[in-house]
């Protein structure tokens, strides 16, 4: 019995030993567990003062900045703050509560990823905001002071130390986490879930600096220069051109078959897509311009301000109508360019980046496939090569990441780009609609029927044309025949070879100097006359005719060309008259138009405008009255004459001058 008793005590030691050795265990995991909480709750305060206090006390500083500086400080705010709140709950539930703080983590995990990695791309932003704020000893020592104010704490940090916070706080939840798994008996029913959590945190670290990675790549190439030539030869060294010629024969050998291309159907899917809204971005604003400019050329015609000598009636209502239309409805609608345009123009910008980066992974690309084959053929590259696998493979996931949300976001802008200009065509319509029922309803033939007013304006439009036709035939009469370009010196007897040989319906004159560009196209004067030969080349094409100078023959445009016309009579006369004696005298020889006969001392109007070309010559503006002081030239040429038009004297065309024709035989008036 007595060595019983004696044993008894050896026997009771190690549950003793064991109850106290789970005591320290529970004491140590609970310190943890209140470490967790106790810091998450400043955390959040400070991020709470952050937000509110400092935030607004800055507003000494741009809002752009202030949005770069603080990122998305209130999503985090939101996350950590549902966080805490549970956190805290646990603190009733003591024997579950570390299985419970393990879930919540494994359940927070997407949101802390989504809002963490945000803050952390636009971290190195903010710090070169804090950079450049110390250049500026006033604004920095007025910033130092408020945040000294809110956290003392800070110290002469400021900025920076508020700024580093969140960034401490993500990578500092997987050792919290790790410091109560390793106070946590692995027996316990809580150890697999902490090992998850733990797990889960370091993975949502981890993801966030591969996030961050790739955008600091994806900011590299997506950026948008405007260099010159010479800019881009400066940049052309011995590593760019190897790295060009090698990307060109890698792609020539996957053209010639001789290796396999990548294929990534995901990613092509989404390049696809994305060319196709850019195409429509581009067809968009090509559209759009011209609707502009068509727009503005629409209001700058404004028929209220013009006298039309008509008084009373229609007219008077219409130049109503029109003016209240200009001053209250047309600036309503001039909101396209601020509500339409600008808004395409930065959905265009939007989408250089993304094409910049899908031109640069495909380079990017053919840099991987070669390494691959490298790495297949020796087994190991080096650390610059790997380094070009891995910005492959950042840019790839990147894009296939980021492009679907990208084409989503491009076509809603896009949709609503053109929902607002359908929107803002209504309300034009509707504007117009109401301002002129007022109007329409004094105009004479607003009780007619729709087919009879169609009846009635055919009557009036056709009524209108007969004597606009009458009209021009009576000015046709009185005014010369038109003509083209005077001739170049010493062309006629040039154009007399030509007409001999091929006949006037064969005679073109160009209409404007003209530049042959390949080895069978002319280079020829404006005013000069050639022969048409054939209406297209050889392979078919109408633009450009086969013509014969009378010394060479060539290609030339065919817009370039207008017919010329020349008078029987003067060709007769040409013919008995012959070549002049003399061609090279500096006056330009004449046009072939009739030549009215005027005497001298007569004003005359100038028909067509003409320009002068020598010291010789005087210029001409269509309807400018002329005082005609010799009708011919020097050499008694009657195709020249030598005029006075504001103080000025030289030689014209006579064919370009004409007696002032009188309006009476005319006999037109406007419709009633």
């Amino acid at each position: 019995m007595a060595n019983r008793g004696a044993d008894e005590p050896s026997t009771a030691s190690p549950d003793g030993e064991s109850r106290v050795s789970e005591d320290r265990w529970t004491l140590h995991q609970r310190l943890a567990v209140r470490e967790l909480i106790h810091s998450e709750v400043s955390y959040v305060n400070t991020l709470q003062l952050c937000a509110v206090a400092i935030r607004s006390r800055l507003q000494q500083l741009p809002q752009g900045d202030l949005d770069v500086l603080f990122s998305n400080i209130d999503d985090i705010i939101k996350v950590n703050s549902k966080l805490l709140e549970d956190l805290q709950e646990t603190d009733s539930k003591e024997e579950e509560q570390v299985q419970l703080i393990g879930n919540l983590f494994l359940e927070s995990q997407e949101e802390l990823e989504r809002v963490y990695k945000v803050y952390c791309v636009n971290y190195d932003q903010a710090l070169q905001l804090v950079e450049s704020y110390r250049k500026d000893p006033e604004l920095q020592r007025e910033i130092q002071d408020t945040i000294e104010a809110v956290v003392p704490q800070a110290g002469p940090s400021g900025l920076s130390f508020l700024l580093v916070i969140p960034i401490q706080r993500i990578t500092k939840y997987p050792l919290l986490l790790q410091k109560i798994l390793e106070n946590t008996l692995p027996d316990a029913s809580a150890y697999p879930v902490l090992q998850r959590a733990t797990s889960a945190l370091q993975d949502v670290n981890n993801n966030i600096n591969e996030y961050k990675r790739r955008k600091e790549v994806a900011s590299k190439y997506s950026k948008v220069e405007q260099l010159t030539l010479r800019e881009r030869l400066a940049r052309i060294n011995t590593h760019t051109l190897s790295k060009k010629t090698t990307r060109l024969g890698q792609l020539l050998k996957q053209e010639a078959g001789l290796v396999p291309r990548t294929e990534d159907k995901e990613f092509d899917d989404l390049e696809e897509r994305f060319q196709w809204v850019s195409l429509c971005v581009s067809e968009l604003k090509s559209n759009v311009a011209a609707y502009l400019d068509n727009l503005e050329a629409f209001f700058r015609f404004q028929p209220q301000e013009w006298d039309l000598d008509i008084p009373g009636g229609a007219v008077v209502q219409y130049r109503n109508l029109a003016r209240d239309l200009q001053l209250h409805a047309f600036p309503e609608f001039q909101r396209l360019e601020s509500l339409v345009w600008q808004p395409l123009c930065s959905l265009a910008k939007a989408l250089a980046g993304p094409q910049n980066l899908i031109k640069k992974r495909l380079d990017k690309l053919l840099d991987f496939e070669r390494l691959e084959e490298k790495l297949l053929e020796v087994g190991s590259v080096t650390c610059e090569e790997n380094e070009a696998r891995h910005t492959y493979q950042a840019l790839n996931s990147l894009l296939v990441a980021e492009l679907p949300q990208f084409n989503q976001l491009a076509v809603q802008w896009l949709g609503q780009i053109l929902r607002t200009f359908m929107a803002l065509q209504r309300d034009l319509a509707e504007q117009v609609l109401q301002k002129a029922e007022g109007s329409l309803a004094q105009l004479p033939h607003c009780q007619l029927s729709e087919p009879a007013f169609r009846k009635l304006l055919e009557d009036a439009l056709g009524q209108a044309g007969h004597q606009l036709c009458s009209f021009q035939k009576n000015f046709e009469k009185v005014l010369p025949p038109p003509t083209i370009q005077p001739l170049l010196p010493g062309a006629e007897r040039q154009v007399q070879a030509l007409l001999s040989k091929y006949g006037p319906g064969k005679l073109y004159q160009v209409t404007s100097n003209l530049s042959g560009a390949g080895t069978l196209d002319l280079t020829l004067l404006r005013g000069q006359i050639v022969a048409l030969l054939q209406n297209k080349d050889t392979k078919g094409n109408s633009t450009r005719w086969l013509v014969d100078t009378g010394g060479h023959r060539g290609y030339v445009p065919a817009g370039k060309l207008e017919l010329y016309h020349v008078v029987p009579a003067e060709e007769k006369l040409r013919r008995q008259a012959g070549p002049p004696e003399d061609a090279r005298h500096l006056t330009p020889e004449p046009t072939p138009a009739p030549c009215p006969t005027v005497s001298t001392g007569t004003q005359v109007v100038a028909v067509y405008p003409f320009a002068a070309r020598s010291s010789h010559e005087v210029s001409l503006q269509a309807g400018q009255p002329v005082t005609v002081l010799e009708a011919h030239d020097k050499k008694g040429n009657p195709e020249w004459s030598l005029v006075e038009v504001n103080g000025q004297r030289g030689y014209v065309p006579s064919g370009f001058l004409a007696r002032a024709p009188s309006p009476a035989p005319w006999g037109w008036s406007l419709p009633s």
